[in-house]
């Protein structure tokens, strides 16, 4: 890796450690610490969902016109004041202002970090750039959490308010570290006059593999991340009996999953069409879900019960460590030159999207139809092989397995067509 990588990766892990920092514990600090009530917590969060929903259009156009640094330090500075405001806030009123700050700005940071992921590596590169992105997340977002807990206390505000000024400080330090990066100049987009932000995202529609990757991602993150905090776990508490600890390590698991098999399934991913590697996470994950459903009904033991309820979440976090190599880079390749910003921000917007809609979905069907919640997200999982098979019918042989244009290279230009040359002489 360059410096200028070493320091987006570096942005991702302190983004992911912020995150990881304080959201667990929103719900806890609106509703109880500051005494707002269950009805304001739970609208701070629905906030954090919609502000995500309407920034992302906008910062897609924004970063194909000046560039992703530009953004995301905007993104940062609206990030840092939104938690330290959060920290500081006793009415309701303002903590929804700030929690519409803190989510707007961690929204944009996605995308924008992404594009300078893109402009920062090539196709030969990329896979393993945004393996190490996951990775890195997920390992800031783990530590976060694990800090965060420690220093909390919820008979204490001015405990929360020294949480959220270090996640505003962390945002401040990012500021300073992303500052030092000198990307490649990617093509910019310059629109002309009287042309709307309209025209690049109807580009955008017109790119058939492109929607058919957008419709997989919001399956994919409905499917999945969607029900990791709502519908599965009220499935595993209410069906399976599983317990509070229990459930903690469940998401440990799925954690230690990612982080163990990142970078050992990585040199079998970039040697595979992206397509069949996305098809077998949906086979994997449909496995996950019948694993599921042997936990909470299934009659065996509890022991087993909980058993099969942590290796679900392994599972999934296989399947996570497979596909981080392969969808974002996937979403760079398709897009156009200049247009990465577009796609990664369109791209975004599904997942979060998907996000918002698959807790209300699958939390009250995990915690009350158990036989029908295993069934239909069973069906979703297959419906991911499914969706990537057809997908893979859009794709170029080289976005399809990348690694096949560098044995093109090798053959076209190498010993072997000096070889030709000499013998003809």
């Amino acid at each position: 890796m360059g410096a200028a990588m070493r320091r987006i990766h570096v942005g991702n892990a302190l983004s992911a450690f912020g995150l990881g920092f304080t959201v667990p514990y929103l719900y806890v600090y609106v509703a109880q610490v500051r005494g707002l009530g269950s009805v304001t917590a739970g609208l701070v969060l629905a906030v954090f969902a919609v502000a995500a929903l309407i920034v992302l259009p906008f910062a897609g156009r924004a970063i194909v016109r000046r560039g992703p640094l530009p953004v995301l330090l905007v993104a940062l500075v609206t990030a840092a004041l939104g938690a330290m405001s959060l920290g500081l806030s006793a009415s309701a009123a303002t903590v929804l202002v700030s929690a519409a700050a803190l989510g707007a700005g961690q929204a944009v940071m996605q995308p924008a970090l992404a594009t300078m992921i893109v402009d920062c590596s090539t196709t030969e590169t990329r896979s393993r750039a945004f393996a190490m992105q996951f990775f890195l997340q997920n390992l800031g977002l783990g530590v976060g959490g694990l800090i965060g807990g420690h220093l909390v206390d919820t008979s204490s505000a001015s405990s929360f308010t020294l949480l959220f000024a270090i996640e505003a400080a962390m945002f401040l330090v990012l500021v300073a570290v992303m500052t030092t990066v000198r990307a490649p100049r990617a093509p910019r987009i310059e629109e002309a006059p009287g042309q709307t932000g309209g025209g690049s995202w109807k580009q955008l529609l017109g790119n058939r593999a492109m929607v058919q990757l957008c419709v997989l991602g919001f399956v994919l993150f409905f499917a999945c991340y969607g029900q990791f905090e709502s519908g599965l776990s009220a499935y595993g508490v209410e069906a399976a009996g599983i317990s509070t600890s229990a459930l903690g390590t469940a998401l440990a698991a799925n954690t230690l999953m990612i982080v163990v098999a990142q970078f050992a399934v990585l040199k079998f991913v970039e040697r595979r069409k992206r397509s069949r590697v996305i098809a077998s996470v949906g086979l994997i994950w449909a496995v996950a879900w019948a694993v599921a459903g042997y936990a909470g009904l299934g009659h065996g033991s509890q022991t087993m019960a909980t058993a099969a309820f942590i290796s679900t979440y392994a599972l999934f976090g296989l399947g996570e460590a497979m596909l981080s190599p392969t969808l974002a880079p996937l979403v760079a390749d398709l897009a156009p030159t200049g247009l990465a910003g577009q796609y990664n921000s369109a791209f975004a917007l599904v997942k979060q999207l998907a996000l918002a809609i698959g807790p209300a979905v699958g939390g009250p069907l995990g915690a009350s139809l158990h036989g029908p919640y295993i069934v239909a997200f069973l069906l979703f999982s297959l419906g991911i092989t499914v969706l990537a098979v057809r997908l893979g019918r859009q794709l170029t042989d080289v976005q399809n397995q990348p690694s096949l244009a560098r044995s093109r290279v090798v053959t076209q230009g190498g010993v072997p067509a000096d070889a030709v040359v000499v013998a003809e002489a």
